[in-house]
């Protein structure tokens, strides 16, 4: 068994075993008395990804645990009114766009009469959204979590007091409080969003009719994700993005090339290194005032019927008693933590999106797991080198690890193993043939470094080079592991062998 797997297991205390974080030091009755003034070992102020992951660790090693949402559904951006639905928006979007585009066609499937029904679409993804929020509130009750709605503010070192919606409270006295209330829409300066017309990602996601020019302010993920939805159901797109490139940060270049080119065969359109200096509503449209970066004398008016803002998130941390606590904020509105999530207020943690690092639901989940376990006196692993980013588009886009980039700057020599999906059996017969896998390795040890993926389902093979990194995997452990045949897969391989060969098989 791996050591540190070992080391994890044999460290934390199972389930249903009382943990307490008490000081050692105190006397039975000091510790009796102190047990007895609190009402729960662990406060949870969040039910995202990071909270309810959070919660239900909590409970499951052994601590009485209170979750506290100010929202009427479990689940936070996620589930609500981000990963969640706009998900079920690419997929079903993608299906339309397949059989409007003749693809289907192509493949021996003859549609007739083509509709879209919007409405019906709309009322799928509110399906799956409500049925994982319930899930959530399943699973809270499985787990013997307690529910209290209201928004939650800390108002003590160990009190946090629940404002409910008729500005009633309830104070709830424990030993750990865990921050986990995410983040929110980041406002653009100047221009106002009113979920209708100038809308945000939650506005993008339930539009009543496919505007006929959409205009995205940002390139970034989820600027691509909500524009490409909208080009597949007959929108005339238009991204505006600051950065000369799409993708965001910390996209491989050469993948964002070569994603843009097939962004743009898809339809959507591009002003990159472009800046956005105004808005104007009028009648029937909008005026989108917008200069080029490098030189501000170029200036151009662009019209859409709809505009969507994406340019990023920050983080939730207002209202919450931080400043009373004494816990300060950096400059991005993020609460600085240590390695086990501590605060300068030891029995004080945050996690997901209020703390340093990507705002990525499955980053907050694995926190939220590793803060319950640091409380109940287990260690902490956390290798943020190996969380994975995925985009959501068709192809799919996924990586882990370093880019390019990142190593030329580092001075680190490395090797480039590559394999296009062109050349995979699977993605052949699939008719599914646009991108590549991309493979980093250590030109000493072979260690894998990052691996980037443009192509069919990347947000699962992606996965594969995760669980490879975090176990210090070289090129050639990949190389020589047998993938099932045909597969999306053993592109992957095939980009290892490519990596610690030199050559692959298959091209």
């Amino acid at each position: 068994m791996n050591l540190r797997v070992f080391h994890r297991l044999t460290s934390i205390k199972p389930p249903n075993v009382p943990c307490s974080p008490i000081c050692p030091q105190l006397t039975c009755v000091q510790r009796r008395q102190y047990a007895a003034s609190h009402e729960a070992d662990v406060v949870v102020i969040g039910s995202g990804p990071g909270g309810y992951v959070a919660a239900i660790k909590s409970a499951q090693l052994g601590m009485k645990t209170v979750c506290v949402e100010k929202n009427d559904t479990l689940g936070g951006t996620c589930l609500n009114v981000g990963c969640i639905p706009s998900k079920a928006l690419l997929n079903n979007s993608h299906y339309y766009h397949m059989a409007h585009s003749g693809d289907l066609a192509k493949r021996g499937v003859e549609v007739s009469d083509l509709k879209l029904n919007l409405k019906t679409m709309m009322e799928a993804k509110t399906t799956a959204v409500k049925a994982l929020t319930g899930g959530i509130a399943h699973l809270f009750k499985q787990n013997k979590v307690q529910l209290l709605n209201g928004h939650g503010k800390i108002t003590g070192p160990n009190e946090v007091t629940v404002i409910k919606a008729d500005n009633s409270t309830e104070t709830v006295k424990t030993k750990n409080i865990i921050i986990a209330t995410g983040s929110e829409v980041t406002p653009f300066p100047g221009i106002d969003i009113d979920e209708e017309r100038i809308v945000s990602s939650t506005g993008a996601l339930s539009l009543n009719k496919v505007p006929q020019r959409l205009i995205v302010i940002g390139a970034g993920v989820i600027g691509l994700e909500l524009g490409s939805v909208w080009s597949r159901l007959g929108a005339e797109v238009v991204a505006v993005e600051f950065m000369p490139t799409v993708g965001g940060v910390g996209i491989d270049g050469e993948v964002s090339k070569t994603f843009q080119r097939i962004l743009a065969k898809q339809g959507l359109k591009f002003k990159l290194g472009t800046k956005v200096t105004g808005a104007a509503v009028q009648e029937n449209l909008i005026k989108v005032s917008v200069e080029d970066v490098k030189d501000s004398s170029k200036k151009e008016e662009l019209e859409c019927d709809v505009l969507l803002v994406c340019v990023g998130r920050r983080p939730y941390t207002l209202n919450l008693g931080l400043e009373e606590m004494g816990i300060e904020r950096d400059q991005k509105g993020r609460i600085p933590v240590d390695s086990k999530f501590q605060t300068v207020k030891p029995n004080i943690y945050a996690i997901g999106d209020t703390i340093h690092g990507p705002m990525l639901a499955h980053k907050a989940e694995d926190e939220g797991i590793s803060c319950a376990e640091a409380i109940a006196g287990g260690p902490v692993h956390i290798d943020y080198n190996c969380i994975p980013s995925v985009i959501y588009t068709h192809p799919e886009v996924g990586w882990v690890g370093r880019t390019e980039e990142d190593l030329k700057k580092d001075g680190k020599k490395y090797k480039i193993g590559k394999f296009p999906f062109a050349a995979n059996s699977r993605a052949k017969t699939n008719n599914d043939t646009d991108g590549f896998v991309k493979v980093l390795a250590d030109v000493a040890t072979d260690r894998i470094l990052g691996i980037h993926i443009i192509g069919p389902s990347a947000g699962e093979l992606i996965n594969e080079g995760v669980l490879a990194m975090e176990y210090g995997a070289s090129s050639e452990d990949v190389a020589r592991s047998c993938h099932a045949h045909p597969t999306c897969s053993e592109a992957l391989r095939e980009g290892c062998l490519a990596a610690y060969f030199g050559k692959p098989i298959n091209m």
